[in-house]
């Protein structure tokens, strides 16, 4: 992304710079140690989120979902140089009866969400989110 590690990582852990091109709303801050429900109005879903670990400008670690689905999510933000970023997401804890469809399901959503998160935060694109989702 051609946005400076610390734009790049407020967007995520910001859930109202977040509501732009992701959820429709959190309800609070990325921090370690804290629970936070992300909400996809669209979808009449609330995600609970567990924060599992952050490191300002480098990783954020989360545990989301129901109980009975929930996966570990990785966030490795790396600078390459001060005007760009490199985000590598991580998705782990499926379980071995998972559904093949699901795991590409998933992948196409980080696909999604990094892309309207790169539209966002380069091109200033507000609510992308809701606009593509119509």
């Amino acid at each position: 992304m051609l946005s400076p590690i610390q734009e790049v990582f407020e967007a995520i852990v910001d859930p109202e710079k977040m509501s732009n091109y992701w959820f429709s709303s959190g309800t609070g801050r990325l921090e370690q140690g804290k629970m936070v429900i992300w909400t996809y109005k669209e979808y009449h879903a609330d995600v609970p989120v567990r924060v599992l670990k952050v490191e300002e400008n480098k990783e954020i670690v989360i545990s989301w979902g129901e109980k009975e689905q929930e996966t570990t999510v990785s966030f490795h933000f790396v600078s390459p140089n001060s005007s760009s970023t490199i985000l590598e997401v991580t998705e782990s804890g499926f379980g071995e009866d998972v559904d093949f469809q699901n795991l590409l399901g998933q992948k196409e959503g980080w696909i999604y969400m990094l892309t309207c998160l790169k539209a966002y935060l380069e091109n200033g694109s507000n609510n992308l989110r809701a606009s593509l989702i119509h």
